[in-house]
């Protein structure tokens, strides 16, 4: 937002931003349910489910009805990242996924952060979100969906379920660099 603009709270009270908001307190009964695993396993279940459709509801009630607001924008992508990050310690936490999978969620949230606030600061580009973006994230979140729900005698299969939405993940970030470098150097 350029120096000097404001922004008009009234339009930003919508109700994707409220389901956002729900979202965000959500996570920490998600996770404390996760933590009580397995005995608490349908519950994670639920929490985690009801977060994830909360996202898509949000997103498509935002652009159907045209509540896309200046605080949606980045509330609602920070809301799906600790919702992710926080799955994947919680899951790592209970022994059911390995800990390089919340190593290389942090470290890449930490770099498309960054790089967006840069892009942001300096040449005032907003990033948005592409179709490998929301690729890598409906992967992870079967992913982890089916991390919580495989019985103990089949967990050895959840790393492999990470090996192709992480994959994704490094070439997404790879694209978001190049098409946001070239964007940055038609702006400048």
């Amino acid at each position: 937002m350029p120096a000097g603009d404001h922004i008009n709270w009234k339009k930003q009270l919508t109700l994707p931003n409220l389901l956002s908001l729900l979202r965000l307190i959500a996570v920490p009964f998600m996770a404390r349910e996760i933590l009580g695993y397995p005995e608490r396993r349908i519950a994670a279940v639920i929490f985690f489910v009801a977060i994830w459709l909360t996202d898509v509801l949000d997103g498509w009630i935002a652009r159907r009805f045209n509540q896309v607001s200046e605080i949606g924008k980045v509330l609602d992508p920070l809301v799906d990242k600790i919702f992710q990050i926080t799955t994947a310690v919680m899951l790592t936490l209970i022994g059911r996924l390995p800990v390089w999978v919340p190593l290389f969620l942090i470290v890449r949230e930490l770099i498309m952060v960054v790089g967006s606030a840069l892009l942001y600061t300096r040449r005032r580009i907003v990033v948005h979100s592409r179709w490998y973006g929301r690729l890598t994230t409906v992967l992870l979140v079967i992913s982890f969906a089916l991390a919580l729900i495989l019985p103990d005698s089949q967990a050895h299969l959840i790393p492999g379920f990470f090996v192709a939405p992480l994959l994704l993940s490094v070439f997404a970030l790879v694209s978001y660099i190049r098409h946001y470098r070239d964007a940055g150097e038609r702006h400048a």
